[in-house]
């Protein structure tokens, strides 16, 4: 490539560009001076010029003092804010840093002198909302927004002409092999000089394949978290200004792109899949070309490197500019983040995420086969995915579970077991995991039982030829074969093989890794990552052909979410935004399709765990036997029902089975209707209790139904939520909410309409999980007997041993209710639910008519009702919550004095709920911080949701099986994620959180 010689800053004429030398009294006196402003001046970080915050007595900014580098030339200088003003004129949803005109419209800039010489000053525009430096991580809508505002800059400036754009800049990438040749040497470690070195070589060979192909035009080529200033409207980290124009300059347009998402790299848990998302968004306002695809990411790496050598060489030159020196950690960051993947797998990934067209090879039919003597007839495929029948029970979580399953099929008969190429491999997945686990599987694996050998399948020619592999030339591919270190290949490396030549003896009960790659790919792993699954995958091919058997194909595109939102009425929502696609759950664990198992922290329909053997195991011979209704006679529903009535106090005994919680609230209020004669019904605000019509109305959750208020029907009474923590009444005062509720009772009744029921949660789980006023229901539930009502407690959450001391939540008030709802638990996620009252009043719903449910109580739901209280019992679950519960409480709460996020730790055993405020003194609630929370637990493998009213709580239910390891697993996640997010307490360094060595997991692609 040639250079033409620039009319204004050439970088390597000049090569060293420190920033000028002006102290923070100067810079006051140049504004008091030059610019007529009474200011003191308050130094801001950059690499090559002078910038100063100019303040206002009374602290409110005034104007940014930029002092430009004395290289950069008058032309350069008006490129620049002729630039910043187009900008700032064609986008008016961005705020630019323009420079402040006169009166009559003149830019404020000067010249002035300074020991270095004379230089150009400007008041710019201050942007308030500050930059995304430091370390916080960006959110995916965050990294989009900072990919859109480069593709709108992009847009604007493609037709922007001007003389000062002419520059050779050592940030510009068409320069990226000369800068680092140039400054190489700055970088003292020798390790890190080659591996720059070599990056850099590497990169700028793919540039140049599609150099000449790339267009280029005027770029502000500094995009980036420094420059990127955050809007002050926005609770969330997100960009809506610029700042900087200082390398603006012509060059290849794609390097817009290529600027942010380098300075994403350094950011707490970004690795580089995570800025896929700015890709997206950039090609959407601007489209990339196949060709700009192909060179993004090898510009990436040429970034990162010339902030590398850059970096140490300002350093040497410039050595106390704070600005340079705190920023070369960072850039190592960047660095080695952009060539943790191969750049050929993340070129692949930015072309899949565009929807570029792509091409794979795929391998050729063999003219032998490659195992000999072995008929394909007689290989079993040993499927190890998250969806296979052997994975129940857990058994993925053990060690050797694919040697030993792959044994079992040869001992039935197999003569070779193989796996599937390109399948999510659940073997590979341990139980608790920051990072995803490499479970794509890249090859095949090949388990043989008896002695064989394996054979060229084509001409070609041994590539590689050492103990435990081979390699050999196969059509467009390498055929490389993996073996145990104690076999040898049959032939030399550069040995020409014909096909049928033998190529390694395999003693009996070898297995053998067969991957099929492509000719020029880097080293491929046997398995990868999903994140990255495509990009890899796009270097191999199938090699199942090779043994005779059928390619697995290519996976269709996951369209699933789509198709549900087309027949699934979308009232019913989902978690997440881009919600993984869970097909496997086992004990407080839940896995995706990709082989990824995440910790449950949600499920408090599952208490026992997921896949429960016991409870499977009862419904599946149940099912073989029979399943009708309860109107026929059979023992499950009488032995059950019995059981169930042991469990609530005198004189609550007589039993009604439904098939879910709303239907037991709707059941609840018709009975106390019935045995009542009253239609009305007090209930409390904030809570839900279900979807029918009667729990509809008496759920007044403004975050189930924001018109829940306003639309509740007129028997329907509420009382202030009893809330100690947020309510009107807080702390010692919460005992006022009590007389409250009473006072409401007793003038409903003077009015002439006495509450027919009460209904209430016992322990207010739709609110976090935070505890009634001690002495509340008790007098609650006197008011409303006393004026002939009855109390209705709902258990559906907080019942059945959850909350640790207590098996229902009403002993915690030291009451009895007259109807007691329970679903939920269970079942253990059969539906199933249950209504408990006296005799006296179940009898009066004969006044009614009879009731009946079709499954409600049926032998099926009976004999999964009867093994859940099983299970609880022999298994010690509610123990378990006061046990482990108590050790997770007291880790949540050791987290609040090191994140003033934190407002309370609400809740008992493992009904959890974690508060997360703004503010500790007016509790503003934090909820786009704690939806940002969940998104980020989910990427460390954790799943965790909001409740309450604001969305702000966290509510913690795991099953009840979760243990030690598992809540230590979650408090360590909580802390690191809320940490990256920023909100940990200034000073506060060391964690609270007991750590695991197996939790440190470094986010590493």
């Amino acid at each position: 490539m040639t250079y033409e010689p620039s009319l204004n800053v050439d970088f390597f004429t000049r090569q060293a560009l420190p920033a000028p030398r002006v102290t923070v009294d100067q810079a006051r006196r140049i504004a008091a001076e030059h610019f007529g402003l009474a200011v003191r001046a308050e130094s801001l970080g950059s690499q090559q010029d002078a910038n100063f915050l100019l303040v206002h007595d009374d602290g409110t900014p005034a104007a940014v003092l930029k002092i430009a580098n004395p290289v950069f030339t008058g032309t350069e200088i008006d490129a620049q804010d002729t630039a910043a003003d187009l900008i700032a004129d064609a986008q008016p949803g961005l705020r630019l840093a323009t420079v402040l005109r006169d009166a009559d419209g003149n830019r404020r800039t000067a010249t002035v002198d300074t020991d270095g010489g004379p230089v150009t000053a400007r008041l710019l525009h201050h942007l308030p909302g500050g930059t995304f430096s430091g370390s916080r991580h960006l959110a995916p809508r965050t990294a989009a927004a900072m990919g859109r505002i480069a593709g709108q800059v992009s847009t604007t400036l493609s037709s922007f002409r001007h003389a000062g754009l002419d520059r050779v800049l050592q940030w510009d990438p068409r320069h990226a092999d000369r800068v680092v040749a140039r400054l190489l040497d700055h970088v003292p470690e020798a390790n890190r000089r080659a591996a720059v070195e070599a990056a850099t070589a590497e990169a700028w060979a793919a540039v140049l394949e599609v150099a000449d192909r790339l267009p280029r035009q005027a770029v502000h080529l500094d995009l980036t978290d420094d420059n990127l200033v955050r809007s002050p409207h926005s609770r969330l980290p997100l960009p809506d200004g610029i700042i900087d124009f200082g390398d603006l300059t012509d060059t290849w347009a794609v390097c817009e792109l290529a600027m942010p998402l380098s300075s994403m790299l350094h950011h707490d848990g970004m690795e580089p899949h995570h800025v896929l998302t700015a890709v997206r968004a950039f090609h959407e306002v601007r489209p990339l070309s196949a060709d700009e695809a192909a060179a993004l990411w090898p510009l990436v790496v040429l970034r990162t490197a010339t902030l590398v050598v850059s970096g140490r060489h300002q350093a040497a030159v410039d050595g106390d500019n704070a600005y340079v020196n705190a920023a070369l950690d960072r850039e190592w960051r960047m660095f080695e983040q952009a060539t943790a993947v191969p750049a050929a797998v993340m070129t692949n990934l930015i072309t899949k995420t565009l929807g570029l067209p792509r091409s794979r090879t795929t391998a050729l039919a063999p003219v032998q086969l490659l195992v000999a003597e072995v008929d394909p007839v007689g290989i079993r495929v040993l499927d190890l995915s998250v969806e296979a029948d052997t994975m129940d029970h857990g058994a993925w979580l053990e060690e050797t579970a694919d040697d030993r399953l792959a044994a079992t099929l040869l001992a039935r008969g197999a003569a070779a077991v193989a796996t599937r190429y390109g399948q999510a491999r659940l073997t590979a997945a341990p139980a608790l995991s920051a990072v995803s686990p490499a479970t794509i599987a890249t090859g095949i694996e090949l388990w043989l039982d008896e002695p064989a050998f394996l054979q060229a399948p084509g001409d070609g020619e041994m590539l590689a030829a050492v103990p435990g592999h081979a390699a050999v030339t196969c059509g467009p591919h390498v055929l490389h074969l993996s073996l145990p270190d104690t076999v040898r290949p049959a032939l030399p490396a550069a040995t020409p093989v014909r096909a049928g030549d033998r190529l390694v003896a395999l003693p009996a009960g070898t297995r053998v890794h067969i991957s099929l790659q492509q000719h020029d790919a880097p080293t491929i792993p046997p398995l990868v990552r999903p994140e990255y699954a495509a990009g890899w995958l796009a270097l191999t091919a199938d090699p199942a052909p090779l043994i005779g058997l059928l390619a697995a194909g290519t996976a269709p595109e996951d369209e699933l979410l789509a198709r549900r939102e087309a027949t699934f009425a979308t009232a019913q929502e989902y978690y997440y935004d881009n919600p993984p696609r869970m097909e496997r759950g086992w004990r407080h664990h839940m896995v995706s399709a990709e082989g990824r198992s995440y910790l449950d922290m949600v499920n408090n329909v599952t208490p026992l765990g997921h896949a429960h053997p016991r409870v499977e195991q009862a419904i599946s011979r149940q099912l073989r036997r029979l399943n009708t209704n309860s109107r026929f006679h059979y023992a499950a529903v009488v032995e059950f029902t019995e059981r169930l009535a042991a469990l609530l106090p005198d004189p609550l005994d007589t039993v009604f089975l439904v098939n879910s919680g709303s239907e037991a609230v709707d059941l609840a209020i018709r009975l106390a209707i019935g045995a009542t004669g009253r239609h009305d019904v007090v209930a409390l605000r904030e809570a839900y209790h279900g979807w029918t019509y009667a729990s509809d109305a008496v759920s007044t959750s403004l975050q189930d139904n924001p018109n829940a208020l306003a639309t509740r029907p007129a028997w329907v009474h509420t009382v202030d939520s009893p809330n100690s923590y947020r309510g009107r009444w807080r702390g010692p005062d919460a005992g006022n909410y009590a007389p409250e509720a009473v006072q409401i009772i007793d003038d409903l009744a003077a009015s002439g309409r006495p509450a027919g029921a009460f209904l209430s949660e016992p322990y207010y789980g739709n609110a976090g999980g935070v505890a009634l006023p001690d002495g509340y229901l008790e007098q609650v539930y006197a008011a409303v007997r006393r004026h002939g009502g009855l109390a209705i407690a709902d258990e559906i959450q907080v019942g059945y041993g959850r909350l640790g001391n207590w098996f229902w939540g009403f002993e915690q008030q030291q009451v009895i209710p007259d109807i007691v709802c329970v679903a939920k638990a269970m079942g253990n996620g059969h539906p199933l639910g249950a209504v408990i009252t006296t005799r006296a009043i179940a009898d009066r719903y004969r006044d009614q008519g009879y009731f009946f449910s079709s499954t409600g109580g049926s032998p099926v739901s009976s004999t999964a009702g009867l093994t859940v209280l099983d299970a609880l019992r022999d298994e010690d679950l509610q123990g378990n919550a006061v046990r482990t519960g108590a050790r997770l409480k007291g880790a949540l709460q050791a987290l609040a004095a090191h994140h003033s996020l934190i407002g309370a730790v609400h809740g008992s055993g493992l009904y959890l709920g974690l508060e997360l405020v703004r503010d500790p003194i007016t509790l503003e609630p934090a909820t786009e911080e704690t939806a940002e929370l969940c998104d980020r637990m989910l990427d460390l493998g954790v799943i965790v949701q909001p409740t309450g009213d604001h969305l702000n709580i966290l509510k913690i239910k795991p099953p009840l099986c979760v243990d030690l390891t598992a809540v230590d697993y979650f408090t360590h996640t909580l802390d690191r994620a809320l940490t990256e997010l920023g909100h940990r307490n200034n000073g506060s360094t060391s964690s609270p959180i007991r750590h695991h060595p197996d939790f440190d997991t470094v986010s590493r692609p």
